[in-house]
């Protein structure tokens, strides 16, 4: 006869739907006292304005725990959802965060803690998220160009292994009971700002330049509604658990570099067309535009 399974904490980290959520409640009753669910920021309201998919002003930041999450469900259309499971195979149609910390937060006999993760980069990230600005150092580029309002815009961000501990953390801590945590770095840089982070930590001279969205080529263009930041606050489980990030940032930055170029991904054409480029580029020489320096 077999032993049954007992656990301090059990941590789901590929939690997609409500279905999943029920099934997770139901099957760990009596083998844990502690569930945790990883979540994401995109239930916040002010994603949901970022994308186009809610209406309204946009949302005050910095978010916290506490701030809105969106009024409409399942946010993505049909084509983000082919894209994000390319890199992520266990979403499923109905994917939604919001129903599932629902379900977790709410269940009477069982505990559970909610841990909105960011936008997670570093050794093994699947969406490579930091690659376009690395292969445009490694290829000498002279200058990076970047849609002035999607430079100035911020999002979460948050090292793999300093999510990891911190979730870690909330897994083992007692007081992280009923609780919603979000993780992210404390300084959240604008997009302008993280590429001349990564430029000064790969010794690459050139410039950032910000340049007007009717300028930009098309490559380097976003539909994004970027008159909503996406700052969010890690305050809460800093003071609550006394969570600190174990690796600074220029050692994530250093470990991601390294990782990225030994681990480029497929790369498509129309993302690095640098014909375009340059033809911008001369055409602000010959204004004289001036540039955001590294």
């Amino acid at each position: 006869m077999f032993e049954r399974l007992a656990a301090d904490a059990v941590i789901d980290v590929i939690l997609s739907d409500e279905r999943q959520a029920k099934d997770l409640m139901e099957n760990f009753r009596g083998v844990t006292g502690h569930i945790v669910a990883l979540s994401s920021q995109d239930v916040y309201r002010a994603y949901g304005v970022l994308l186009g998919s809610e209406p309204g002003l946009p949302q005050p930041t910095p978010l916290t725990e506490e701030s809105e999450v969106r009024t409409k469900l399942h946010p993505y259309k049909p084509e983000q959802m082919r894209m994000v499971r390319a890199a992520f195979s266990w979403i499923t149609d109905d994917y939604d965060k919001i129903p599932v910390e629902r379900t977790v937060l709410n269940d009477p006999q069982l505990p559970g803690t909610v841990v909105r993760l960011p936008m997670v980069y570093g050794p093994g990230d699947p969406l490579h998220r930091l690659f376009p600005i690395i292969k445009r150092i490694v290829d000498g580029r002279p200058a990076i160009l970047l849609e002035a309002k999607y430079g100035s815009l911020r999002l979460p961000r948050g090292y793999v292994e300093n999510v990891a501990a911190a979730v870690a953390l909330a897994a083992t801590s007692p007081k992280a009971a009923g609780r919603i945590y979000n993780i992210a770095t404390q300084e959240q840089f604008s997009e302008l700002e993280w590429a001349q982070k990564i430029g000064q930590a790969m010794g690459w001279k050139g410039a950032v330049i910000s340049v007007p969205k009717d300028q930009a080529p098309e490559h380097i263009q976003t539909s994004m509604n970027t008159d909503q930041d996406w700052v969010v606050s890690s305050t809460r489980i800093r003071e609550e658990l006394g969570f600190v990030d174990p690796v600074p940032l220029d050692g994530a930055l250093a470990r991601t570099i390294e990782w990225e170029r030994a681990n480029p991904p497929a790369v498509n054409p129309a993302q690095f067309d640098y014909a375009a480029e340059d033809a911008l580029l001369e055409q602000l020489r010959s204004q004289g535009a001036g540039s955001e320096m590294i």
